[in-house]
């Protein structure tokens, strides 16, 4: 009877809260959403899949759960907490961005910019609703729609509210294609997203080439604090544009940014045990994150209408939706506004332009943001 009753303290069903059961549900909602609705199923089946892994209630001690040390979860998290993944991922990142789209139209890189708005209005909301400044300062990258850096700048300011913002990050960045779409219908009208825009001028071979070298020297001087994210964006591109690493490039874009994605999503989905991911921060948390997805993708397309009171070349303004660095989730979300209204009207090459400028955009706030706060 010792023996069962040990049995039964050990095992899940003795250990299981009602926050246990709140957390399995959500991670079968997540994988619902990848499986059956398509909602980035890169980041969504990993990150659901390790919620229900990281909530199946366990007695203390037996080093198996993510908060224990010397256990194998414990050792993969580590690359999440002391943030080793996020600058892997960019690093896969810039080995598949095309810059090319931004540098036939610089003009293009200030609705990157204003999509940053976002960051900096949630930061300010967040004092105001009681957070440290830097808990507010990670709280309100979520706004630039970038998991790797939320995750990077959570690390180093606010390790403690880690797993509610790197879930909050990714599941709104799953989620650009439910959220953007009415907020860019309610700020524009029918002849706005009529606009058509004319084709870019290509680019030359050297510019692609000599832009991440001089972008990473320019960028880094601005925030030095953000270099090891824009160092690994601006190296995997130099490797896809040089032309004589395209073997690097391939495995960077490809097999490694699979494997750090998948070891990322797992274990930050892991990592939200109900009894330290059911709190009224973490409810906080996804609010302001909704707050800052949305006023950043405001921030955007307001900024493209401002530009069109004096541009000659008029700017579709839904294009400013895609300044958020989710790439390139809100640009495909653009094409599918620009085409529903006038389907031989492409956007995407534009949408291109701001959105892998936010992803330099996001990363330079966030290096701001450490500097200042670190």
């Amino acid at each position: 009877m010792d023996m069962l009753l040990n049995f039964l303290q050990q095992g899940a069903f003795f250990n299981f809260s009602w926050g246990n059961l709140v957390m399995l549900l959500a991670g079968c909602g997540f994988l619902f959403l990848a499986l059956t609705k398509g909602y980035e199923p890169l980041l969504l089946v990993p990150i659901g899949f390790g919620i229900l892994m990281g909530n199946i209630p366990l007695a203390p001690g037996q080093e198996i759960g993510i908060y224990e040390e010397g256990s194998v979860l414990s050792i993969l998290y580590k690359g999440v907490s002391e943030g080793w993944y996020p600058p892997l991922i960019f690093l896969g990142i810039g080995a598949m961005t095309d810059f090319s789209a931004m540098l036939a139209s610089p003009r293009l890189i200030l609705l990157g910019a204003a999509a940053q708005l976002g960051i900096f209005v949630t930061f300010l909301g967040a004092l105001w609703l009681g957070f440290d400044a830097d808990s507010s300062a990670s709280i309100g990258i979520i706004g630039g729609a970038d998991g790797p850096t939320a995750i990077f700048l959570t690390s180093k300011l606010a390790p403690h509210l880690l797993g509610a913002i790197a879930v909050s990050a990714y599941s709104y960045m799953a989620l650009v294609p439910v959220i953007q779409p009415p907020i860019i219908k309610l700020l524009t009208t029918r002849n706005e997203r009529l606009i058509r825009m004319k084709p870019a001028p290509p680019v030359s071979k050297r510019l692609r080439i000599l832009f991440p070298i001089v972008a990473f020297i320019i960028t880094c001087f601005i925030a030095p604090g953000a270099l090891i994210l824009l160092g690994m964006l601006f190296f995997g591109n130099l490797l896809k544009e040089s032309g004589v690493t395209e073997r690097l490039a391939a495995t960077a874009r490809t097999a490694f940014i699979d494997i750090v994605t998948i070891l990322l999503g797992l274990t930050v989905g892991a990592s939200t045990d109900a009894s330290r991911f059911l709190t009224p921060d973490s409810i906080k948390v996804f609010v302001l994150g909704a707050a800052s997805f949305a006023i950043a993708t405001a921030g955007g397309v307001l900024f493209a209408k401002v530009m069109n009171l004096i541009a000659r070349n008029k700017i579709n303004p839904i294009i400013g939706a895609a300044g958020v660095s989710a790439v390139p989730h809100s640009a495909r979300v653009c094409q599918v506004m620009g085409a529903r209204e006038d389907p031989n009207n492409y956007l995407i090459m534009h949408a291109m332009a701001p959105n892998v400028a936010g992803v330099i955009g996001s990363a330079v706030a966030a290096g701001v943001l450490l500097a200042t706060f670190g």
